[in-house]
């Protein structure tokens, strides 16, 4: 049997995850993260349908209790604070859109977190997420594969895994439903059991990306134009980070038809507005790529692609870029390409790895 770390949210799928990996015989120890505490980030303390408050922490901690194991808290604020919220504010100002849950999985639970459970002896770190991994007997690779249950899958904000963090990594609720995990988590009687699943960016729970960034790094944003496609000015906006790529309402001026965020420019502080048919892009250019299932791009390949966590599966070709690179085109224009967000590369179950837009 092995020596586990299960990393507790405080939230009911990672609770169960560890009640399975005990059930199942295994050392079984839970680990909370403190990536940031709401006076860091001038706000007083909220509760709210975020993870990692400190309702959280007391939650996990009531949770292991329960079952019998060891409940640690590592601290992390400083390396969340430099790889995930400076990060998430710097894109923002950039005119990019970040996504702050990938890069916390890049560079915290997966990378900082898997690194001290082996210094402290572990042989693995759990986790509640719904994805699966499996050894592919053909290339001998560690594959990452959807949840079973598909309106939970969790694949997506994965993609950034190595070979030796999925080595080091399981996912024991990556075969099960939602409804299931409920359920075990109501008869082993765990407080959260019918806890709502986390919602908002953790340390943004009231939503309001600009306020916070305004906060964050104050006057750096300013009022800009509104320009059309052909970089006329028709209207002014509120700054940048007021804004994402497709994004109707809050433009706040009258157009007569329905018009859209098309484009950024932190450069030159404009918003591009545009109507509906003028948000579709037919290919886009993926940096900063981490494949899973193949070492490289180095010839055309046939996947399905998503360019943001909810949106169904499109048919795409890869072709290999310049520096690390992929273009991908897509057979039908996707709407609302966003840069700074992920896309995701698939060959059925199977994530073959992803890349920044």
């Amino acid at each position: 049997m092995a020596k586990i770390l299960v990393g507790m949210s405080g939230g009911v799928d990672s609770s169960v995850a560890a009640k399975l990996l005990l059930d199942q015989g295994h050392e079984v120890a839970g680990v909370t993260l403190k990536l940031y505490s709401n006076e860091d980030l001038g706000e007083p303390e909220k509760q709210g349908r975020t993870c990692c408050s400190l309702d959280d922490i007391q939650d996990a901690r009531r949770v292991a209790y329960k079952l019998g194991i060891e409940h640690f808290v590592f601290n992390f604020q400083e390396l969340f604070a430099e790889k995930v919220i400076d990060k998430f504010v710097d894109t923002y100002l950039e005119g990019a859109t970040p996504n702050p849950c990938i890069d916390c999985n890049r560079f915290i639970k997966f990378d900082k977190l898997v690194e001290r459970a082996i210094l402290l002896g572990y042989d693995y770190v759990a986790t509640g997420h719904y994805a699966r991994i499996e050894k592919n007997p053909e290339t001998g690779r560690l594959d990452l594969l959807r949840g079973a249950d598909l309106s939970k899958d969790q694949s997506y904000v994965l993609y950034c895994l190595t070979q030796n963090q999925l080595a080091h990594t399981l996912f024991p609720l990556g075969g099960m439903t939602k409804a299931e995990i409920r359920l075990i988590a109501e008869d082993a009687g765990l407080v959260n059991a019918r806890k709502p699943d986390s919602q908002d960016i953790c340390f943004v729970p009231d939503g309001d990306y600009a306020g916070f960034i305004e906060r964050r790094s104050p006057g750096k944003t300013k009022s800009g134009d509104f320009i059309d496609a052909q970089g006329n000015k028709i209207g002014t906006h509120r700054g940048i980070t007021h804004y994402t790529i497709g994004q109707r309402r809050g433009i706040a001026t009258a157009f007569g038809k329905p018009m859209y965020v098309a484009a950024k420019d932190a450069k030159n502080n404009t918003v591009t507005l545009g109507e509906n048919h003028e948000l579709s892009t037919p290919e886009l250019v993926a940096r900063d790529l981490n494949l899973i299932a193949v070492e490289k791009i180095d010839i055309p390949m046939r996947v399905t692609a998503k360019i943001r966590y909810n949106q169904k599966d499109q048919g795409a070709l890869l072709l290999p870029g310049a520096d690390n690179s992929v273009i991908v085109r897509f057979d039908e224009p996707q709407r609302a390409v966003a840069p700074g967000q992920a896309v995701v590369f698939y060959q059925g179950e199977r994530v073959i790895g992803g890349g920044t837009i």
